[in-house]
């Protein structure tokens, strides 16, 4: 397989037709996210000190060393595999789960977003007025959503000869002012061709336009890769932020940090739209 042109990627939102698809394709790039996270969670001091107690207790009652030691750690892993939904995973939203059919979009023909690669190669710098249009477009769309698109969210895709190999997904019903994107996902076989950074510059963008201030992410702990591909695009965590910095919107308490058992189970990290470039 080639290089990917990453000028010849479309971007438009999901329609209730390419649920399933996306579905497959999350579920596909969760996975080892969610094994990663379930090994940090096992391996924390705490969870092996009651591991090792739960295995006590069971030995006495099941007369069997392999049973006690394995039984404690496969019910923990079912726990895990149960509360952490692959659908959206527990570190992007607050939601308890993820409505496809509201955040699909039903208007007449495709919701596009502008894919600033086009016009880096065709040697355009900076935001076009046809950006500039697009998204006061976006605006005045948002006002004609239904209470459940707009508490939904969005799904965009990309999509390049009509294959989908990458969607992010941003979580509605938030502030005005902070845009969070719940899920990043490319396909396996485009990855580390910059179609992740694509996605989440091509956002940007358009939450710029549409006057928001800040982006900000939920990043698994035990992803270090991906840690450091938000830090790499002028991402920053949260708890390094000021209190002046933290001062004048929601931010704290809208974009929340997860743990279990006392221990962080994902980083959030913010990036300010308007600061200095």
């Amino acid at each position: 397989m080639g290089k990917l042109e990453l000028s010849q990627v479309a971007l438009r939102r999901m329609k209730e037709e390419d649920i399933n698809i996306v579905k497959e394709l999350i579920k596909e790039g969760s996975q080892g996210s969610e094994n990663r996270l379930i090994l940090y969670l096992l391996t924390r001091p705490l969870a092996l000190l009651l591991l090792a107690i739960a295995s006590s207790v069971l030995r006495c009652l099941l007369h069997s060393f392999i049973l006690a030691l394995v039984l404690p750690v496969f019910a923990v892993i079912i726990y895990l595999k149960l509360t952490i939904p692959r659908t959206l995973g527990i570190l992007g939203t607050s939601k308890p789960y993820w409505d496809y059919i509201g955040s699909s979009y039903r208007g007449p023909g495709d919701c596009t977003m502008e894919n600033p690669y086009v016009q880096r190669k065709e040697g355009n710098v900076g935001t076009s007025t046809k950006a500039q249009d697009k998204g006061r477009c976006q605006k005045g769309k948002s006002r004609e959503m239904d209470a459940r698109e707009r508490e939904a969210g969005e799904v965009w895709l990309a999509v390049l000869d009509g294959e989908i190999i990458g969607c992010i997904a941003l979580e509605g019903g938030l502030s005005e002012d902070i845009c969070r994107i719940c899920r990043l996902v490319v396909q396996c076989w485009y990855r580390k061709e910059g179609l992740g950074r694509l996605l989440v510059e091509s956002v940007e963008r358009q939450e710029k336009a549409l006057g928001r201030n800040r982006v900000c992410a939920h990043v698994p702990i035990a992803s270090k890769v991906a840690m450091a591909f938000f830090q790499k695009l002028g991402y920053c965590k949260k708890e390094d932020l000021t209190e002046g910095e933290l001062e004048g919107d929601k931010l704290g308490e809208i974009v929340e940090e997860r743990s279990w058992m006392g221990f962080p189970v994902n980083r959030v990290f913010v990036k300010d739209l308007f600061g200095k470039e």
